[in-house]
């Protein structure tokens, strides 16, 4: 039963009492009847709103989804060049390791993304142990 239904019973239940109008007890009671009345219906006019962006936010939700799963998905493959060397540093102050490409390692220093202590890096050319499979590695990769 909606709120509209259980208003309009206890309407009836009021009429069928057949009490008499012009006493004040009565006047308070169908003023409470139609309050009742008035709330019932914004009630239902706000599920019907709450309703309706419920079906326009799943409606953004698939969209959004749909994007994700296009752009990680592309962005995906592109992630990792295969010839290219990583390098996994341990940040001295925080303990945190951190993996890092070979371009920010050859710039010489950086800030630690955790605790923003600044890291220098010295790369030893002839010693490439990155593992990557280079012919100037020391790794087993060769």
């Amino acid at each position: 039963m909606t709120n509209k239904e259980k208003v309009a019973y206890i309407r009836g239940l009021a009429q069928g009492l057949e009490m008499d109008e012009n006493k004040k007890e009565v006047k308070v009671l169908n003023a409470i009847i139609d309050l009742l009345d008035d709330m019932a219906l914004s009630l239902s006019d706000m599920e019907d709103n709450v309703d309706d962006m419920a079906d326009q936010i799943d409606a953004v939700d698939e969209d959004l989804g749909s994007l994700e799963e296009e752009f990680y998905e592309s962005d995906a493959d592109n992630d990792i060049d295969e010839g290219e060397c990583y390098y996994e540093v341990t940040c001295p102050n925080c303990n945190e390791t951190i993996c890092l490409s070979e371009d920010i390692v050859e710039d010489g220093q950086m800030e630690c993304p955790n605790c923003g202590e600044t890291l220098e890096f010295d790369l030893d050319e002839e010693d490439d142990s990155c593992g990557c499979g280079c012919e100037d590695c020391n790794c087993d990769d060769d």
